[in-house]
């Protein structure tokens, strides 16, 4: 099971997002905020799509596990 970040953890990081955001852009968002290997990972492991806000996010993660 991959370790997953805190949600809470993972949404201080996101930020500012203009929702909807691809992948990508959550990518970089984290990075520009200073994530963590952990959030950076969980993050890559999603999908490419279009997320519709930051509830669709941490539930993507989660289901990543």
């Amino acid at each position: 099971m991959a370790d997953i970040p805190n949600p809470i953890q993972l949404q201080k990081h996101l930020k500012g997002v203009d929702y909807p955001a691809g992948k990508s852009d959550l990518i970089q968002t984290a990075r520009d905020h200073g994530a963590d290997d952990l959030v950076i990972n969980a993050l890559e492991r999603l999908p490419d799509r279009q997320y519709d806000g930051p509830n669709a996010v941490s539930k993507a993660v989660a289901q990543e596990r």
